[in-house]
């Protein structure tokens, strides 16, 4: 009779290329991470000494320091020393995360369209999902905010800051949003946009233009805002997400033109 060969087990998730090249230390890392997450843990829950750390995951009390330093670096844990010390659950900042994301980005040679075609998708759903849900000290600050500066920038210093102030504005949008993925998604593109603004001196040639679309949007999208007028609101960020688009477009091709030049 014809012998049927043995099927072979299922890998085991730690059997997967990827696993097999990353260190020891590092798998545990994330084996701690599940298991915090599957006791539902929060911040500050002190987390178990370290021997029985190396009883509940079979490694070397060396491979459990590693891993927990790694955890540490990443704002996972939070580590005290003295009486009472230990390690318990941290949280990672929203500033360290963006810090974190951004050095994976710092190498990838984003584009400013890449970036805007990004924020067009998102910002305009989120300007209309805001609309009407707004209080009125928000408003009141996302108002200030565009009446902030009446005048086009004179000076190249000028210029850098009206960039960074019309950026900022969007992140105190983000910072409203009921969806945190997209609130975060929208604020982390609003710092990588004005790391460019000063690493690639976009801001090196004032643009009246530029000044005069993205301040009479900002002001006619906090009236939307404050009407409860979603498809108002959605049509002026998309109109000021096109507009920026190519205004930055165009300075940035202008500033590297008068690069070369010198």
């Amino acid at each position: 009779m014809k012998q049927t060969a043995a099927r072979p087990a299922d890998p085991k998730i730690t059997d997967a290329p990827r696993a097999q090249k990353r260190s020891r230390p590092v798998q545990v890392a994330d084996q701690i991470k599940r298991w915090v997450v599957e006791r539902d843990m929060q911040k500050g829950d002190k987390l178990p000494n370290e021997a029985a750390m190396i009883a509940e995951f079979g490694v070397s009390k060396g491979t459990v320091r590693e891993a927990m330093r790694i955890l540490e670096a990443q704002g996972l844990i939070v580590t005290k020393t003295g009486p009472g010390g230990g390690s318990a659950v941290g949280e990672v900042s929203k500033d360290r995360a963006m810090s974190l994301l951004g050095n994976y980005f710092y190498f990838k040679d984003l584009s400013l369209s890449d970036i805007y075609e990004m924020r067009k998708l998102v910002e305009p759903a989120l300007a209309a999902r805001l609309a009407g849900n707004l209080s009125d000290a928000t408003l009141a600050e996302l108002r200030e905010m565009a009446h902030r500066y009446p005048e086009p920038a004179q000076t190249a210093e000028e210029e850098k800051q009206q960039h960074i102030s019309s950026l900022a504005f969007h992140a105190r949008l983000a910072d409203a949003a009921d969806n945190q993925l997209m609130g975060f998604l929208i604020s982390f593109m609003a710092r990588i946009l004005s790391d460019l603004t000063v690493h690639r001196r976009l801001y090196a040639t004032p643009n009246r233009e530029l000044w005069e679309r993205g301040r009479r949007h900002q002001i006619e999208l906090v009236e939307a805002l404050t009407r409860g007028d979603g498809p108002r609101a959605h049509a002026i960020m998309t109109s000021h997400m096109e507009g920026a688009e190519r205004l930055m477009n165009a300075q940035e091709m202008r500033i590297t033109r008068e690069f070369m030049a010198e």
